[in-house]
């Protein structure tokens, strides 16, 4: 049976889990005495299931000979046509809402943009529920995707790396990109990965129960850190009663979108001589070091005029809200520090939405939930930078450090460097689009470079004045909707799909 569901089109796959996991709000509904929204779940999973085995009985006899491009084109699909599907029961369930406020919602969601149009107090608990349940899935389906599909390609950040990743035939995960195809690479990656994905997240939804949070905001805040979606029932994590506890721990689970080797099985050995040989963790660590204390010093460097208490228990807190909100939005999850307002006063930048903003652009590592150029990326432009500026003072110098590191500083850092001017054109004409719908150049960058960088929370810290999403109008959200979708499956894929070598076969 499973062999047979296996066969069936990605997307097919793709709406069945979907459907699968209506009934999850549907039994909190239930308990939680709303009838009427575990009616529209329970209807609408049901529906949706059976419409599902209709799709896949209609396509299972035809396969596609050229599995890689069914897979992007599901991908593509899962995240343009499938939020329909997941924003029926979500406005059947609201009520007071257009279906288009209903799909942005899911398109920010299953991205893990974390975007939203409604106050918490809107939603009930079930929709609360569904938000982070859909954004965990969008995670989880990033993630093995980006094993099994993009690398093969040399998408998804792996072209940085690509030489290497062809010469590493002793992991296991290069042993199954050679010897299965794309639908065996999905479902081995799936059963491998999904153990340590939920696990992570149960674990640290256990631990937020400890450190005081509801239930509700407990799970939706532990799915929202590994999908790094920022979805909260209660408007951030500076709300939840687990207090400086909880920031703690997500802190620690944050690093999991800084590099895959937190997670990733194939390595034999995963410790810390691995993360500090790994580059990306070491350049994502460097972040959330000088960035803060960069703040930090800036109370006695620049801001002469800030009047606070110089005791050491403000000065912690300072530290504390620029050293969590720095990883969270370098990882473009965007959860805000209870301590942030101390760390901007303290450091005198009242608004050091600059910061920020270039923290989510650069994202977090390749093959993880996180959104953003990609640390690798990053790093391959700074080693060119630094071989460039070493041959000025040598010219003859001949770089070392192996072939590795001499493919990354060549022809990675060009593909980087392609990848950085796509991003910088998607950025300029997305914020031309906006404008013309009446934005400031303020307002529409930051959107912008929320919604390409898949880091929602940043229209509301980034500009001088809270943006909403509510202010918008409905082509505003289509664009931004549409922009979601091009950052979260970056601009070289959109191009390899457009590749006509790709659909000879």
């Amino acid at each position: 049976m499973l062999a047979h569901i296996l066969k069936l089109p990605f997307l097919v796959i793709l709406m069945g889990i979907g459907a699968g996991a209506m009934y999850i709000p549907a039994v909190y509904a239930l308990l939680d005495d709303d009838l009427h929204v575990a009616r529209v779940f329970l209807y609408g999973g049901t529906l949706f299931l059976i419409l599902t085995g209709m799709a896949g009985l209609a396509s299972a006899a035809g396969s596609s000979t050229n599995l890689a491009r069914s897979h992007l084109l599901a991908l593509l699909g899962a995240f343009t046509i499938l939020p329909i599907m997941l924003a029926v029961p979500f406005y059947e369930g609201l009520r007071n809402t257009s279906f288009l406020n209903a799909y942005f919602e899911m398109v920010s969601s299953l991205t893990t943009t974390g975007a939203t149009l409604f106050e918490p107090e809107r939603l009930t608990g079930a929709l609360h529920l569904w938000r982070a349940l859909v954004g965990w899935m969008g995670g989880f389906l990033i993630w093995v995707t980006a094993i099994a599909v993009l690398a093969p390609l040399n998408l998804g950040g792996f072209e940085v790396t690509s030489v290497e990743a062809g010469r590493a035939g002793n992991t296991q995960f290069a042993q199954i990109t050679k010897v299965a195809n794309a639908s065996q690479r999905l479902a081995r990656y799936a059963a491998m990965l999904f153990p340590i994905y939920a696990g992570l997240t149960l674990v640290l939804w256990i631990v937020l129960l400890l450190a005081g949070d509801r239930s509700l905001v407990a799970v939706s805040h532990a799915m929202s850190t590994m999908a790094t979606s920022g979805i909260s029932p209660i408007g951030g994590l500076a709300a939840g009663n687990s207090g400086m506890v909880g920031e703690a721990v997500v802190f620690g689970f944050l690093f999991y979108a800084i590099s895959r080797l937190m997670f990733s099985r194939d390595q034999q050995q995963v410790g810390l001589r691995t993360l500090r040989a790994d580059p990306e963790f070491r350049l994502g660590a460097s972040f959330v070091i000088v960035l803060p204390l960069f703040l930090f010093a800036r109370h006695w460097l620049g801001a002469y005029d800030v009047d606070l208490e110089n005791d050491l228990a403000s000065a912690l807190h300072a530290l504390w809200g620029a050293i969590f909100t720095v990883l969270s939005f370098l990882t473009t999850t965007g959860f805000v520090s209870a301590d942030w307002a101390n760390a901007r006063g303290w450091s005198g930048l009242q608004s050091p939405g600059l910061i920020l903003m270039g923290l989510s652009i650069i994202g977090g590592g390749v093959a993880t939930t996180a959104g953003g150029v990609k640390l690798m990326r990053v790093y391959a432009l700074y080693k060119h930078g630094n071989r460039e500026m070493e041959r000025l003072l040598h010219p003859s110098s001949v770089g070392g450090a192996g072939t590795h590191a001499r493919h990354i500083r060549r022809f990675g850092a060009q593909i980087s460097w392609i990848f950085f001017m796509l991003f910088s054109m998607s950025v300029a004409l997305v914020m031309l689009a906006l404008s013309l719908t009446g934005l400031s150049f303020e307002s529409a960058m930051v959107f912008t470079i929320s919604a390409l960088s898949t880091t929602g929370p940043l229209a509301g810290v980034a500009a001088e004045e809270v943006l909403h999403y509510t202010d918008l109008g409905n082509v505003a959200k289509m664009i931004l909707a549409a922009t979601m979708v091009l950052g979260r499956l970056e601009t070289l894929a959109i191009i390899a799909l457009l590749n006509p070598a790709l659909w000879r076969s």
